[in-house]
């Protein structure tokens, strides 16, 4: 399997979505709106849950939905990522492994990313995250050398930023949209904010 590329807006909010809920699991979908040639480019993510990661209904009604919107908006599910609410643990859980496995089946070169949760600190200089790609019906560590976070300074410099403003209290999940469906688990607030935070009149880019 070739290079995982991974966009600061996934990045970003992977990260928030973590701090939100600090105590809990979190988990969340990875889509991107080009598969083409042989590298995955991670263009955005979808947070879902931050309670009863196991429940099978209430995530394949949202595995059902993203579906949905993503081929109105003309982007696929790629991967699947988690956060223990132990920090120090990064392994996948059987219903991260069960997940990863039915996006899999739509998608050959989906990857399994696990956030953690032991080196989320702002001052943490490489990206705190661990994945994995299935070989053989087994999900394997990823070579890291494969992995691609290109402006690693300036995506971390962006997310600590949003984290210390509040802008983590913007994001909406899954498991947020159900309480009260009026807000947006598509997140198009929190997108144009990092999109502002990334754009070349900020010098990031």
């Amino acid at each position: 399997m070739g290079e995982v590329e991974l966009s600061c807006r996934a990045y970003v909010k992977m990260y928030l979505h973590a701090c939100l809920f600090p105590r809990c699991s979190i988990n969340g979908l990875l889509l991107s709106s080009s598969t083409t040639g042989g590298a995955v480019c991670v263009t955005d993510c979808i947070p879902l849950l931050h309670s009863h990661l196991p429940l099978a209904p209430i995530t394949q009604l949202a595995l059902t939905q993203v579906d949905v919107w993503c081929s109105q908006t003309q982007q696929r599910i790629v991967g699947y990522y988690q956060a223990n609410a132990c920090a120090s643990d990064n392994s996948p859980t059987q219903c991260a492994l069960k997940i990863s496995d039915k996006i899999a089946e739509q998608f050959d070169s989906a990857v399994l990313l696990m956030l953690d949760g032991s080196k989320m600190s702002p001052d943490y200089r490489v990206p705190p995250i661990v994945m994995y790609e299935r070989k053989d019906s087994r999900w394997i560590l990823k070579d890291k050398h494969t992995i691609m976070l290109r402006q690693w300074e300036e995506t971390r410099a962006i997310a600590s930023q949003m984290l210390e403003s509040g802008d983590h209290m913007l994001l909406v999940d899954f498991d947020s949209h159900l309480d009260d469906i009026t807000k947006d688990w598509t997140n198009q607030k929190l997108n144009t904010k990092i999109e502002e935070l990334a754009s070349p009149a900020n010098g990031n880019i």
